[in-house]
């Protein structure tokens, strides 16, 4: 249904372009991957552990008509980023979407008892990541001489923190400057870059609200519009940014949380 109403909003505005979404095999970066098909897009998604998810996806997009790729890629590492955008352009073309959806979530530990691996782990997975994939993106759009689209999944967490989320939300506000600063230089190149950041959504990253009503019902009392946001939702701003109606955008974190950033003073 999501994907319905995607084609009837966006029709094949998207058509003969070339989408990455990395972390594509699940929640948030599975619904981009394949509104950004209904929307006309030929998809690559990466994953790094879950092949059964990322396959999934493919096939959801194939189904819509376009090309997929389900290509294992650790978003870590330069190598392997490297090697992830040779095979796409070899088999779908450059890349003029890229959406950086790879991620993990806050680990919930204090400062006083968090690891230095686990800090240099989510720093080089949230925002490293996020700098390898873009960087080698914008040097093959600049070559091809290609209008593109640059979007970095974020967080709320970048400007709102929670005690036990250091790491996640020392990542997320890295990722928020990083952004803001690659749209400025690559603004001419008629490249748009932006941050979509969401709240509370319903992904394996917030399973137990996933899987247990009683959660999201508790949770979702702080959220102004009642309920937690479906992946599709933040889908939708992706292929918003992707179209000419998101022409004008660049250096804006979009934010999709039902209001909950706005809560924050509750209690004052």
């Amino acid at each position: 249904m999501a994907n319905e109403i995607v084609s009837r909003m966006f029709g094949d505005v998207l058509a003969k372009r070339v989408a990455l979404v990395t972390g594509g095999d699940s929640g948030i970066g599975a619904a981009c991957a394949k509104a950004l098909a209904a929307a006309g897009a030929d998809v690559a998604i990466t994953y790094l552990h879950d092949a059964d998810g990322a396959n999934e996806t493919a096939e959801a997009v194939r189904a819509l008509g376009r090309r997929a790729l389900a290509l294992r890629s650790d978003a870590r590492e330069e190598t392997a980023v490297e090697a992830l955008f040779g095979q796409v352009e070899q088999e779908l073309g450059t890349v003029d979407i890229l959406v950086t959806s790879a991620g993990i979530n806050t680990y919930g530990i204090e400062i006083a008892k968090l690891t230095l691996e686990q800090w240099e782990n989510m720093l080089r997975t949230d925002l490293t990541g996020t700098f390898l994939a873009t960087r080698r993106g914008i040097k093959a759009m600049r070559e091809q001489k290609k209008k593109g689209t640059v979007i970095a999944i974020s967080s709320i967490h970048a400007e709102i923190v929670r005690s036990g989320s250091s790491a996640y939300a020392a990542a997320k506000a890295g990722v928020k400057h990083y952004i803001e600063t690659l749209a400025l230089e690559v603004a001419g190149d008629g490249i748009t870059v932006n941050a979509i950041a969401p709240g509370m959504i319903l992904t394996p990253m917030n399973k137990t609200a996933e899987d247990w009503w009683i959660v999201r019902k508790a949770k979702s009392e702080f959220i102004p519009l009642g309920r937690p946001g479906e992946p599709e939702e933040v889908a939708n701003v992706a292929v918003f940014l992707a179209s000419p109606a998101g022409d004008y955008f660049t250096a804006s974190t979009l934010t999709i949380d039902g209001g909950l950033s706005k809560m924050v003073a509750l209690g004052a």
